[in-house]
Order: C-alpha cells, then structure tokens, then sequence
C-alpha cells in the first residue's frame, strides 16, 4: 500500500457560490484538470506518470467565495505547486472572466493537503 507522503492526487477547488448546473460544473473541473495535467508534462513528467500510473486520484472541493478560491491558488502558487486556475469564457451561464475552479497537482498528497485538507467535500 503506498505511503501518504508519496501518493499523488489532484485537488479541484470550486465555487459553491456560482451555483453552477452540474454540467456547466464537470466542465470547468475538466478545464482545470486539462490544464494540470499539460503543466505537469512540462514541469514534473515523473509526478506525471507516477500519478496516472496509480489511477489519477482527483477529490473535488468548495470554497464559498472568489476571495477563498483565489487565496487557495495563491498558497499553492507559493507552495510550488503544479495548479491552474479556470475562468469562464462567458459562453453558456456565467459572464466572461468569471473564475470557477481551481485545480492543484498533480502532485504529492501531503503537499496539497497542507492547502486543501480543511476545505468540505464538494456535495
């Protein structure tokens, strides 16, 4: 059974306050995780493989506000952290620049734990 302090994970960050469909939703967490993942084949291609070679664990978060998602951004921009932040091109429900979620890692859980471990399952 792997450690925690070396399983890698993604962590995606949403907005509870956008009340986005579940749609609208899934697709601004494949935008975020898109993005990590073209990041990290640039970055770190050996978290890369290791984290789709050990199933491509992602947990899906929220933040109640804008000021929380982008504090969480910054921790993990500052930690070091593989991470993106999506926003809307204004296409469908929400206006344009609207940012929606925020995705971190892949990357090594215990790192990304010390960010997200407190932030509710998204329900």
């Amino acid at each position: 059974m792997p450690r925690p302090d070396y399983e890698t994970t993604m962590i995606l960050v949403t907005r509870s306050d956008l009340n986005l469909s579940k749609g609208k939703l899934a697709a601004q967490c494949s935008h975020a995780t898109a993005e990590c993942i073209l990041k990290a084949k640039r970055q770190s291609p050996t978290i890369l493989e290791k984290y789709l070679k050990s199933g491509a664990r992602k947990i899906v978060c929220s933040v109640s506000s804008l000021d929380s998602l982008k504090r969480i951004f910054g921790e993990a921009k500052e930690a070091g952290l593989i991470c993106h932040m999506v926003t809307d091109a204004g296409h469908t429900e929400i206006p344009s620049g609207t940012v929606t979620v925020v995705g971190i890692g892949p990357g090594i859980r215990n790192s990304i734990d010390q960010i997200t471990s407190s932030l509710p399952l998204l329900k």
